[in-house]
C-alpha cells in the first residue's frame, strides 16, 4: 500500500470512527445511568495513556516539551482549554439531543476558525468563505428551528451545548499547531487527553458517580476509548502526515455523515426532512472551508 492510500485510508477511518464513538455514546446515556463529565474523563485519561504508550513504543522524544516552560504552559492550556472543553460539551451536546445533531454543530467551529484567521489576517472573506458563513447560519437556523420561527426544535441546553462544542473545535485547533509542528501530534495529544481528563475528574469529581452498567455498557465504553478515541486520532493525524491537511480535513466530513446514518438506522432517532438538509448544509461548509483556495483568491 502506498503512502497515499494509506493516509486516504487512515484519514477516512479517523473520521468514522469519530461519528460511530458519538453515536455510541448517544446509545449509552439512553441506556444507562451514566454521566457525560464521567464517560468525558474516562475516555481521555485512558485514550491519553494509550497515545503516550504508542509514541514510546515508537521512540518518540514524548518528554521533550516539558523542557521548555512556554511550551508546557500552552501545552497545559491547550489540554484543559481546547482537549477537555471540546469532548464535554460534544457529549453534553449528544447527551441534550443525539449524536448526529451534535456533530453537526460542532462542525460549526470551521467556519469560526476561518473568522477568526480573517480577523488576524486583516481581511474580509473570500467569496467561497461567505458561501460557507451563509450556510452555516442556515444549517444552524433549521436545526435549531426546522423551519418554525415561534419555537425552537432543539432545546436551549442541546443548542447552548452544540455551540460550545464550535468554539471548543476552534479553540482545539487553533491553540496546538506551533506545538504539533515542534513536538508531534501524538506526544502533545496524548498528553493532552491526559491532562485534560485529569483536570475534568478533579471539577467534576467524576469518581463520585461511577456508573453501573453491564458487560454491554462496559464494552461500548471500551470502544469509545480504544476506536472511537485512541484510534480514531491516532488514524487522522497519521492521514494529515500522509496526505496533508487539506485532504484529511476533506475525509473527515465522514464524521457527520457516517453519525446521521448509524444514529438514523441503529438508534431510530426521529430526524425530519429540514434536519438532512441541515446536515448537508453543514457538511458542505465543511468542504468548502477545507478545499485548497485558488489563485485568485490569496491575499495580495
Amino acid at each position: 500500500m502506498n503512502t497515499q492510500t494509506r493516509g486516504i485510508l487512515c484519514a477516512l477511518s479517523g473520521g468514522i470512527l469519530w461519528g460511530y464513538s458519538g453515536t455510541i455514546g448517544q446509545y449509552l446515556f439512553a441506556n444507562y445511568e451514566i454521566s457525560s463529565e464521567w464517560l468525558t474523563t474516562a475516555r481521555m485519561i485512558c485514550a491519553g495513556v494509550i497515545l503516550l504508550a504508542f509514541g514510546l513504543l515508537k521512540h518518540m522524544p514524548i518528554k521533550a516539551v516539558w523542557t521548555d516552560r512556554t511550551a508546557a504552559f500552552r501545552l497545559v492550556l491547550f489540554a484543559v482549554i481546547g482537549l477537555m472543553t471540546v469532548q464535554l460539551t460534544y457529549m453534553k451536546a449528544i447527551y441534550y439531543s443525539n449524536s448526529a445533531t451534535a456533530t453537526a454543530l460542532q462542525y460549526l467551529g470551521q467556519a469560526l476558525i476561518m473568522a477568526v484567521t480573517c480577523v488576524q489576517l486583516m481581511r474580509l472573506p473570500t467569496g467561497r468563505e461567505w458561501m460557507a458563513l451563509v450556510l452555516a447560519v442556515g444549517g444552524v437556523f433549521l436545526l435549531s428551528t426546522r423551519g418554525n420561527l415561534h419555537a425552537l426544535a432543539l432545546s436551549p441546553l442541546a443548542l447552548l451545548w452544540g455551540l460550545g462544542a464550535a468554539v471548543s473545535l476552534m479553540l482545539y485547533t487553533m491553540i496546538p499547531k506551533a506545538l504539533i509542528q515542534k513536538y508531534g501530534s501524538i506526544p502533545i495529544t496524548g498528553f493532552g487527553m491526559l491532562i485534560g481528563g485529569i483536570a475534568l475528574c478533579v471539577l467534576t469529581k467524576s469518581w463520585s458517580f461511577f456508573p453501573k452498567m453491564d458487560t454491554t455498557g462496559w464494552i461500548y465504553v471500551g470502544i469509545i476509548i480504544l476506536f472511537g478515541t485512541a484510534a480514531a486520532f491516532t488514524l487522522y493525524l497519521q492521514g494529515v502526515s500522509d496526505v496533508g491537511g487539506v485532504t484529511a480535513s476533506l475525509l473527515a466530513c465522514s464524521e457527520p455523515v457516517c453519525a446521521t446514518l448509524i444514529t438514523t438506522v441503529w438508534l431510530k432517532t426521529d430526524l425530519v426532512f429540514s434536519d438532512y438538509i441541515a446536515f448537508a448544509m453543514i457538511i458542505f461548509m465543511s468542504v468548502l472551508l477545507a478545499l485548497p483556495r485558488r489563485k485568485n483568491e490569496h491575499e495580495e
